[in-house]
């Protein structure tokens, strides 16, 4: 890969340009790469975190992300500078003692704004298991290409089907058009969904879509606008129903409750009727006992 130029930081759609070698982006990063987590993940679809409790997907969450969503669950890592500095080097043999623990997967978490250095670990020591790359969808065609080879999954969002709630949730009205160009790309990277024997993805794009509280409407939207771009056959749907108001900055619309049984199963039905097959949740899951705790050593 050709290296980022640093003075100018343009991996995401951001663009910021910020100098992130004396400085940080709008992602809130440096240069030095920032972890803020690393562990076996047990809370991912079944395909990828699978069913032995004592294995799960070798997940690595990085600190800092360039979207910036006022409900956003993992706040403490996004925006609230919980995590530590690894050279590529030192992730490297981290991912090697996930592999001895069990991981089905490497997995790794918001990854965008450290591209470049997860390509030189990947360089250093590329994993036996498959690569999971766990975004939220808002990514430039250029950052993704520069994957290939080394993404084996993505795990994208679609988060929004208007211009207007992702403006509202994450100050980034392109949102839209820019994921569904992203989802398109990691489908021409890694192709359609494959298994192995034991119902573990090997390649393939999932897409989640979170539903939020009294934006049932925009969901369908979003389901709509994902289905004319790529089909649904070339993805597996997440379909998800963990919103938590726990997360939720003040006076932001309905944020403050949790998605209705009637939301959900409203985008679920029209959902089915398109076509999509995938994963659901439980109500149960709008917990925020799923969120990973990165205090813990």
């Amino acid at each position: 890969m050709k290296k980022t130029d640093t003075s100018e930081c343009t991996l995401c759609p951001r663009e910021c340009r910020a100098n992130r070698a004396y400085g940080r982006g709008l992602c809130g990063e440096g240069q030095e790469m920032r972890i803020s987590r690393i562990m076996l993940h047990r809370f991912e679809e079944p395909c990828i975190s699978g069913s032995d409790p004592q294995r799960g997907s070798g997940a690595v969450f990085f600190a800092g992300c360039p979207l910036h969503c006022v409900y956003c669950q993992n706040r403490e890592i996004s925006c609230g500078g919980v995590g530590r500095v690894y050279t590529p080097n030192a992730l490297a043999k981290e991912l090697a003692l996930l592999e001895e623990k069990g991981a089905y997967n490497i997995n790794f978490v918001t990854p965008t704004h450290f591209t470049d250095r997860i390509i030189d670990t990947l360089n250093i020591y590329r994993p036996g298991v498959p690569i999971v790359f766990n975004t939220s969808g808002y990514e430039k065609k250029e950052t993704l290409q520069s994957l290939y080879g080394y993404a084996d999954i993505f795990l994208a969002d679609m988060k929004y089907g208007s211009s207007e709630a992702a403006e509202r949730y994450s100050s980034a009205p392109d949102y839209p058009e820019v994921a569904l160009e992203a989802i398109s790309q990691m489908i021409r990277l890694v192709g359609p969904p494959s298994f192995d024997e034991n119902g573990m993805m090997k390649k393939g794009v999932i897409v989640r879509h979170l539903i939020l509280p009294g934006e049932r409407r925009d969901s369908v939207l979003a389901l709509e606008r994902l289905f004319k771009a790529v089909g649904c056959d070339s993805i597996l749907l997440s379909l998800m129903s963990q919103y938590t108001p726990d997360f939720a900055q003040e006076g932001i619309g309905s944020l403050h409750r949790r998605v209705t049984s009637f939301e959900y199963n409203f985008v679920l039905e029209r959902a089915q009727a398109m076509g999509f097959e995938g994963f659901g949740q439980d109500r149960n899951s709008a917990s925020r006992v799923y969120t990973p705790d990165f205090f813990e050593s």
